[in-house]
């Protein structure tokens, strides 16, 4: 009895890497991801975001351990990454 219990515990919190991962539309990436559509595509596009999968002709997803990993991988500080191009400040601003 002890030992069911220890098992039961231990799988608490974790994730099954055996089952199914789970997919994301369009509209759930975005409610995740604070960006509007057309960012969303062009990080995408640029290899600042992972990819998304055709599961049919007309339906896009992307996998969520993906998005979890993109946003542990942004949480991270790095010193050299830099704002938007349209954000930069212009050599003649005082």
């Amino acid at each position: 009895m002890i030992a069911a219990k220890q098992g039961e515990a231990e799988g608490i919190g974790t994730a099954d890497k055996s089952g199914p991962r789970r997919m994301l539309n369009e509209k759930q990436v975005l409610q995740i991801v604070p960006v509007g559509r057309t960012t969303l595509y062009r990080m995408e596009k640029a290899g600042r975001f992972p990819r998304s999968t055709y599961i049919s002709p007309n339906r896009r997803v992307w996998f969520e351990d993906e998005i979890i990993a993109w946003q542990n991988a942004v949480d991270e500080f790095d010193p050299n990454r830099r704002r938007g191009k349209g954000r930069r400040a212009s050599p003649n601003a005082s």
